[in-house]
């Protein structure tokens, strides 16, 4: 078994920036293209043209609306002083960040904020009359501190609306919602502003890759190439800031990259600015950036040169709040210091030392520094696929209506635009569109953060879902077919010519729904969502983390379960539209209108919404959808969760369902701690020096990273990749656990399911079985044979895996006819298959050769065939006749030649060899019928001599060879046959001697029974027969024969309990191995006993070796072998080393495929095992009884007693009276008897062994009925305590369920 390491938390640590060998600018001397540069506004004003005020100098005066109308402020006014707003934009103030409007006595100004009270000329700046029935109205604003005036998002553009005349905010523009006309005439007026980053005087150039950890590609996943442009998305620029500029923080970014094969891997960035040298710059360039004068090139030293960098990590797992924090600790160990250790060694800790968060480590706190620590704990277990999605954040900056209008837009495909100063709020935003729409997926360009470098794919003549940083639109507008989402004003931008998107358009019911939903969480997120939570400490880490975020990791899958809820009723009943491939394939077999009946799926929605079905069924997420639950695909597991959402939405009010249910089974509370790397120390044991400080981001030196260490590397888990069987994914092991906890509360229902699990083990087991065999084809028919025969015995099975692996096969053997079967049964059935299921289907019929429809040439080839082969046949009895010399019975051997002779050559047909007999027979016979049991054991005798009517004997072995020769032969058939009753007390009377003589073969010279009772007790203490250790040497076919037996000891109250009984006390747990005993309810773990013996002539009587491990329910054995699969593949089912390393799995399907009469070649390991001396023939037998009885215990009364007495009652429907023969027995023994057996079971064997099988289910009626007799005279309790009750219901249902191929 081979290791690799465990899943890699970060594969590469990238730092980004201007490259060591020179950066290409964007455009000429560094210069962006398309620049438009704008000033931000740094100064407000009002005036009142009515009174003779003019516009400031340096002002501008706002005097239109967006649609053209005049903008004055006091409109409303009776003496309208005809109010305008002017506004002067530089660089001399700090920017102004926001705009408001204050109603005077209802509200106060806000801390921070100015008010315009006055016009420059020193009159009432209130935009109305303030009379004593209304309010004053003032603007207000806000302003940046002098320390950052830089790269503040300060306002750079303001406009005013009129909403009664159908204007509405430009495109990313702010309105603020208070109505600047508080007059009594006159339309509402409003105010709106844009705001954009203040710039400085910068140059901007191309990103490139600075240096990278590990140097070397991993193989799975090469470094792309364009990482540095997602990191710096606008590129990297140069800056001159004053001196007095404050130091500006980190900025977060995150973006998503998609791999050639469709993966996903998640970037995480922080972008932060360091000094740059003044002497890498040309002369033009200090001009352009004001760090040398113009007039006389003299250098201005009150200015200061700064660099934007970029460090990055790349995982494929979106743990963005953990890498953030990691790589703010990275820059700032940058930055402070100096150090023991240098940075690298902190960077190769966290990539090579964290382990990603598992079911055996969910919680992982990372201590970083003293006084910094992170904390990983492991995702929520979903069927949903892991991604970088927020939900929270989606509903947050869209709110209910308009995220609904994006899933409209989505499912439609538009082409989406998202913008944002919030860099990492694009990516979740973006990630939670594409996934608001499980199960379609889309595929068309899907960028979250685009550089700059790549806008032009806004262009492209296809559906997208691109994000930009608002800044973008400071340089380019927007094409116009494009949808474009302002995330921080929540505001959705159309080209006015195209009909607005409503998500009224969706489904009326469904939308209303989700809308609703939505509604609702939306106010239960503003309660309880607070910013900027604390997570230094760390006793928040351990103690409040749960606490404060589990409620918003819970409102984070409502959201999701929403959506998908959404969808489950848009697309319900979509699989029965599907179209399954039946006959051979031709050119358009494939394509979506062939898989998928359009026409009856658009017929079956409502005829209002026709026009969405129908743009939703042309887009490329749909048909991609349909292909692939057709055909095999990577997302099965996922679409048969689907699949169960539709199930369960399919109810009346489904928006009171769960679709989504956690997997608690992997939480807990175990916690590992990382610590940060050591510090070396001196040889004094003195704290080394501290050498390492830097002054800029430093290069990364590769000698100074450690090497990976080798504690997480884990087993290899996965199942090979040529094992044709699919596993079960987790949505089907769920639901075989749900229905087995149903079924265990329902005893005829339990075995069913125990018996569905069996065949389950034998699917499992088919792919080896299929391989092994040489005649492949029939050995898939041989499975498809009792795939027909389950269906017959109405067998409950827990999933669709028998099915599946059949049809996988037939593809893999080029068998499509017999898949096309397969489903027709399987619908016969009453089972829909799932997507996996479906997938492997169509995949079977459509990869596999078809035969020709030409078979004109092959049935003639077939008729010449048959005809020899009938030749033959005719001469076969001829020769037959010649060899023994006998001419008797030709009447009969003509009359079966010329009918053999009309089925081959009228009929086309041929029947079966002597295999296919044998094979058949195993299928179709053993199923029902139990093999007839040799005539040399005791048993055998005690039926010959009791019934001699009846040609039965038990299978069991007798205590030598002797004694079954003298013993074997058959007591002469009765010309004449009385009543039932007197026949029975007649042969019962005559076979007394015969019984005791057959009975002291066994027991030899240590019987000694007492002859004054009918019901006698050997004495116990001398015991020393070789009970079933002697073979027959003449039976045919001497080989190998492998005893087994489930019958296991309680050690509680010393009883025996059998087959049906352990089955009957299993629990409906995978991992549980107890059973209960039926006597005292003690649990207990059974045991499966195996005998391997050799029949050969000269073997030894005794040593033969034995086997003893647990028995297994189907449940746990299933859920054993498909682990022991996944980690060891399916070659092991064929290998030695099955038998030896896995006894446990190896012993448990020979039982069971015995049990079930089901072919298989395990038998083929214990021929080569050590346990075995020589290579022959192995045969198995099934025991009820133990394999070797206890002899200090309560012998067996079918072997050691003389019972014509009890078997007179029973045999004369009494069973009463034996039951109180038995007890009085009992009583009259010295001491305390040590019973094994129960005396329902003592009974049952009695009779078994005298009077055949048949009559089990005859006795068990009789003993119920004597039961409910004598509980009315000796009580209930009372016979409980000796224990003479019968089994269970659900005991004998197994016993039903099973059969009876046991022998006693």
């Amino acid at each position: 078994m081979t290791e690799e390491k465990c899943p890699q938390l970060v594969d590469y640590f990238v730092v980004a920036g201007l490259a060591p060998g020179g950066s290409a600018p964007l455009d000429e001397e560094g210069q962006q293209r398309g620049c438009r540069v704008v000033e931000p506004v740094t100064d407000l004003a009002v005036i009142a043209r009515g009174l003779g005020e003019e516009v400031p100098e340096g002002f501008t005066c706002i005097e239109k609306t967006q649609g053209g109308h005049p903008a004055e402020l006091s409109a409303g006014l009776i003496n309208n002083p005809h109010m305008y707003l002017c506004y002067r934009r530089g660089h001399d103030k700090p920017p102004i960040l926001e705009l408001g409007v204050l109603y005077e006595g209802k509200e106060v100004v806000k801390q921070g904020w100015y008010m315009i009270e006055t016009t420059p000329y020193s009159r009432s700046a209130s935009l109305s009359s303030g009379g004593p029935a209304t309010h004053r109205t003032f603007l207000t604003y806000r302003r940046a501190p002098e320390s950052q005036a830089l790269h503040t998002l300060g306002v750079t553009d303001i406009s005013l609306l009129l909403p009664s005349k159908g204007e509405v905010a430009p495109h990313t523009f702010c309105r603020v919602e208070k109505n600047l006309n508080t007059g009594i005439w006159g339309p509402a007026l409003y105010l709106c502003y844009k705001r954009a980053v203040a710039k400085a005087n910068a140059l901007v150039y191309e990103a490139g890759l600075i240096s990278r950890y590990p140097e070397a590609d991993v193989e799975s996943f090469p470094l792309p190439e364009s990482v540095p442009m997602f990191c710096l998305p606008m590129g990297v620029t140069v800056e001159s800031w004053p001196l007095n500029t404050k130091y500006q923080l980190p900025v977060f970014s995150t973006f998503v990259l998609t791999s050639a094969c469709g993966d996903k891997v998640y970037g995480a960035a922080i972008q932060f600015y360091e000094a740059f040298p003044r002497e890498c710059l040309s002369e033009r360039q200090s001009v352009r950036l004001g760090l040398v004068s113009v007039v006389d090139r003299r250098p201005i030293t009150n200015r200061t040169l700064q660099v934007k960098k970029s460090v990055c990590v790349l995982s494929h797992w979106p743990f963005f709040t953990v890498f953030q924090k990691f790589l703010t600790f990275v820059y700032r160990y940058s930055i402070s210091g100096p150090h023991v250790l240098p940075l690298e060694k902190h960077i190769s800790s966290f990539m090579h030392n964290v382990p990603f968060p598992s079911p055996q480590r969910p919680r992982i706190l990372v201590q970083l520094s003293p006084y910094d620590n992170l904390l990983l704990c492991q995702p929520v277990s979903s069927p949903l696929l892991l991604s970088g999605a927020s939900f929270v954040k989606l509903l947050q900056n869209l709110g209910p209506e308009n995220a609904c209008v994006l899933l409209l837009a989505v499912l439609t495909e538009h082409k989406l635009l998202l913008h944002s100063l919030r860099p990492d709020v694009l990516t979740s935003v973006s990630e939670a569109l594409v996934s608001m729409t499980f199960p379609l997926r889309w595929h068309c360009p899907y960028i979250p953060l685009c550089p700059l470098r790549l806008a032009d794919v806004l262009c492209a003549p296809m559906p997208f879902i691109v994000g930009v940083h608002s800044s973008y639109f400071d340089l380019y507008d927007p094409p116009t077919d494009v949808v474009c989402v302002d995330l921080d004003t929540n505001t959705i931008f159309q080209a006015e010519d195209k009909k607005p998107l409503s998500w009224r358009s969706l489904p009326r019911k469904q939308a209303k729904m989700l809308v609703n939903t939505l509604t609702n969480l939306m106010k239960t997120l503003e309660k309880i969502y607070t910013t900027g939570q604390e997570e230094a400490t760390l006793e928040f880490l351990l103690t409040d983390y749960d606490l404060i975020y589990g409620r918003q990791k819970q409102l984070e899958l409502e959201i999701q379960e929403a959506f998908l809820r959404f969808m489950s009723c848009l697309l319900r009943g979509y699989r029965t539209y599907l179209l399954p491939i039946t006959q051979a394939p031709s050119d358009r077999t494939t394509d979506c209108s062939s898989l998928f009946n359009l026409q009856g799926f658009l017929k079956s929605r409502e005829r209002t919404h026709q026009k969405f079905y129908t743009q939703l069924t042309r887009t490329q997420m749909f048909t991609q959808f349909i292909e692939e639950c057709s055909f095999v695909s990577d997302r099965h597991a996922c679409l048969e969760f689907f699949d169960e959402c539709v199930q369960k939405s399919d109810v009346e009010k489904p928006e009171e369902v769960r679709l989504i249910d956690l997997d608690e089974a992997h939480s807990g509370e175990h916690t590992v701690f990382i610590m940060p790397p050591e510090e070396p120390q001196e040889p004094d044991g003195s704290e080394c020096p501290t050498h390492y400080s830097y002054e800029t981001f430093p290069v990364l030196c590769m000698d100074l990273f450690d090497r990976p260490q080798d504690q997480l590397r884990v087993p290899t888990k996965g199942s090979a990749p040529s094992s044709p069987a699919p596993r079960r994914t987790k949505q089907e092991i769920k639901l075989a656990q749900k229905r087995a906890q149903i079924y265990s509360a329902v005893p005829d229902m339990w075995s069913k399911c125990l018996l569905g699990h069996c065949y389950g083990l034998w699917f499992i087991y088919l792919p080896t079985f299929v391989r092994a065999e040489s005649a492949k084809v029939r050995a898939l028919q041989t499975a498809y044979e009792v795939l027909k025969h389950m269906e017959t015995r109405k067998v409950v099975l827990p999933d669709e895996v028998c099915y599946r692996i059949l049809m996988q096969l037939c593809g893999q053997y080029g068998q499509p006819v017999l898949a096309v079967r397969v489903l027709l049964e399987m619908k016969k059935a009453g089972i829909t298959p799932n997507t996996i299921t479906y997938a492997y289907y169509n995949k079977a019929v459509l990869e596999s050769k078809w035969p020709s429809t030409n078979q004109g040439g092959r049935l003639r080839w077939a008729k010449l065939r048959n005809v020899l082969m009938a030749v033959a046949q005719f001469r076969q009895p001829i020769r037959q006749r010649q060899k023994s010399g006998s001419v008797g019975s030709r009447t009969g051997q003509d009359i079966f030649t010329c009918y053999l002779f009309f089925t081959i050559v009228c009929k086309n047909k041929w029947p079966p060899g002597p295999r296919d007999t044998v094979s058949r027979k195993a299928v179709d016979e053993n199923y029902n019928n139990v093999s007839p049991p040799s005539r040399g054991s005791l048993a055998g005798k005690l039926q010959q001599l009791l019934t001699p009517t009846r040609h039965r004997v038990s299978g069991r072995r007798a205590a030598s060879v002797d004694a079954r020769r003298s013993g074997g032969e058959n007591g002469p058939v009765p010309e004449q046959r009385p009543s039932r009753k007197a026949q029975v007390a007649e042969s019962l009377l005559k076979a007394k001697e015969r019984l005791y003589n057959a009975t002291s073969e066994v027991r030899g010279q240590h019987s000694s029974l007492s002859m004054g009772s009918d019901v006698d007790l050997p004495d116990t203490t001398n015991l020393a027969f070789p009970l079933r250790k002697s073979w027959d040497t003449n039976q045919e076919g001497a080989g190998l024969e492998v005893l087994m037996s489930s019958c296991s000891l309680c050690r509680s109250c010393n009883s025996l309990v059998y087959d049906e009984e352990i089955m009957a006390g299993w629990t409906s747990d995978d991992s549980n191995l107890n059973s209960s005993c039926p006597f005292c309810s003690t649990t207990f773990v059974p045991l499966l006993n195996a005998e391997i013996c050799d029949l050969g002539p000269g073997s030894s009587v005794g040593g033969s070796p034995q086997v003893t491990v647990a028995y297994l329910s189907p449940l746990v054995l299933r859920k054993e072998l498909e682990s022991l699969l996944e980690n060891e593949g399916e070659a092991v089912l064929a290998q030695g080393q099955l038998l030896d390393s896995h006894s446990i799995i190896f012993w448990n399907m020979v039982w069971y495929f015995h049990r079930l009469g089901l072919p298989s070649n395990l038998l083929q390991l214990v021929r080569s095992s050590p346990l075995t001396s020589e290579n022959s023939a192995v045969r198995v037998r099934l025991l009820w009884d133990t394999l070797t009885p206890d002899t200090d215990h309560w012998p067996p009364l079918y072997i050691l007693w003389r019972i014509h007495s009890v078997l007179r009652w029973v045999g004369m429907n009494e069973v009463h009276k034996g039951i109180t023969l038995f007890l009085e027995t009992i009583a009259k023994q010295p001491g305390t008897p040590k019973i094994q057996r129960s005396l329902y079971r003592e009974m049952l064997f009695l009779t078994l062994a005298a009077m055949g099988r048949d009559h089990v289910a005859a006795f068990d009626k009789k003993y119920k009925a004597a039961y409910q007799r004598l509980s009315g005279s000796l009580g209930r309790e009372e016979l409980r305590r000796k224990r003479a009750q019968p089994p269970s219901p659900k005991a004998v249902d197994c016993r039903r369920s099973f059969l009876l191929p046991l022998e006693c």
